[in-house]
């Protein structure tokens, strides 16, 4: 046990601030979320981490809760009253997620998504995961991530006004060229 939680606490030192950006852009920017949803994962995550026999999935089993943690509170949260508020949240000029946002009307716009739809951005555009590996996190078809994603850019798109995929964007730019531009199917 103690050689467990040894580890445990190895793996929360080298990921915690790569697993703190990611929950952070996870609850749209709200720094304080993320460190409530980071601290929750990792309270879930220690109580099963003897467990896990392939060290190599740790991260990816660490990604996983956080993500269903976090689409658990959205969805536990549409039942509560929301105070919507003007005020630019506190965490976005500490750190990598201004840099990652560049402007507090696209944090607004990612917030504005749906749970499943934020999840799949954050996974596949700050993550940089596959289809596949974001269909594996969400216990979803690759189809069903396809979708999200495909929603969720035009959401962006129709919130921000501009094209929603950052420029130079590999994964957009081969989809397009292999397939063509999206006509919206």
């Amino acid at each position: 046990m103690a050689r467990d939680s040894d580890d445990f606490s190895a793996f929360v030192a080298s990921r915690s601030t790569a697993l703190l950006r990611t929950a952070t852009l996870l609850c749209g920017g709200d720094r304080p979320l993320g460190e409530d949803l980071l601290q929750e994962t990792f309270v879930h995550a220690y109580r099963s981490w003897g467990r896990i026999r392939d060290h190599g999935a740790r991260d990816a089993y660490v990604r996983r809760i956080l993500v269903r943690t976090a689409t658990g509170r959205w969805r536990r949260r549409r039942t509560t009253h929301e105070q919507v508020s003007d005020r630019t949240p506190e965490g976005l000029v500490e750190g990598h997620e201004a840099g990652v946002a560049g402007h507090v009307d696209v944090w607004r716009a990612l917030a504005a998504l749906s749970a499943q739809q934020r999840a799949v951005v954050v996974l596949r555009y700050y993550e940089d995961l596959s289809e596949r590996e974001i269909a594996d996190v969400l216990g979803c078809a690759p189809g069903t991530v396809k979708s999200h994603a495909s929603r969720a850019l035009k959401s962006l798109e129709q919130q921000l006004g501009t094209a929603a995929a950052p420029d130079g964007d590999e994964r957009v730019e081969r989809e397009e060229g292999r397939h063509g531009p999206r006509d919206g199917h």
